[in-house]
């Protein structure tokens, strides 16, 4: 397997797709913040939850980059549309998946069902991430795309 490949485009992908959601937020495009959601899981201050969520991102990229490199493996082919395709299947799991599983487990966002506690400060994704703007769902595809473009593109199976 191509681990220096992934080790170093594991990591510039997942750099991308934050650096693309960061973009769509500071945009006013989305207000969906990854390194917030995940970081306040473990630490209350968001100045502080923002570095601890990055540093988790980073480490979950990585994780998904090698399910990336062993599926390039076992085709024995990895291009950037393949790749691409799998970063569009990734998305839609995050969005229809993931976000959601969050809330059960995040103890400072408030869920879709009970509705806010006392202890939250995170409203909860919604279906698609949509209660964090109408445009989330475009621009976590679109990281998500470009994420698998990236792996697909440079990653070499052997």
């Amino acid at each position: 397997m191509d681990w220096a490949g992934w080790a170093t485009f594991g990591f510039v992908a997942t750099v991308l797709l934050t650096g693309i959601m960061v973009t769509a937020q500071l945009a006013g495009w989305s207000r969906m913040d990854i390194p917030m959601m995940l970081g306040t899981m473990f630490v209350a201050d968001p100045d502080r939850a923002r570095l601890a969520g990055f540093v988790v991102h980073l480490g979950v990229g990585q994780l998904f980059a090698l399910l990336y490199l062993s599926a390039f493996a076992l085709l024995d082919t990895a291009t950037w549309w393949l790749g691409a395709l799998f970063g569009l299947l990734h998305g839609l799991a995050a969005l229809t998946i993931l976000v959601r599983l969050i809330v059960g487990i995040h103890p400072r966002m408030a869920s879709d069902r009970a509705g806010p506690e006392l202890g939250t400060i995170l409203e909860p994704p919604g279906l698609l991430g949509l209660n964090y703007g109408r445009h989330t769902p475009l621009f976590a595809l679109l990281a998500h795309v470009a994420y698998g473009a990236v792996l697909g593109g440079f990653l070499t199976p052997r």
